[in-house]
């Protein structure tokens, strides 16, 4: 499972002013919506999932048994979550 970092700014770079209204049809931006809903989502996920992490690690919850969880390796839990703290 690969890892990736999401970071937000106030003012994010997202390529639409880059669009030429004069040259760039008008569309229906439900999709648009949805892809930024689901995202989201994912961020949501992620972060709920690293608070389950911490929370079975300070109840003494083995790295094995977390690893298998999550249906990784014991090691591959620990890199993905040894080292953060999301609390």
């Amino acid at each position: 499972m690969q890892r990736t970092t999401t970071t937000t700014t106030s003012s994010p770079d997202t390529g639409l002013q880059s669009l030429d209204p004069a040259r760039t049809p008008s569309r229906d931006a439900t999709h648009f919506r949805r892809i930024i809903a689901a995202k989201k989502h994912v961020i949501d996920a992620e972060q709920d999932l690293a608070h389950a992490v911490a929370d079975a690690r300070a109840a003494g919850e083995s790295w094995t048994v977390i690893g298998a969880a999550l249906g990784v390796s014991k090691q591959a839990a620990h890199k993905r979550f040894g080292h953060s703290s999301p609390r």
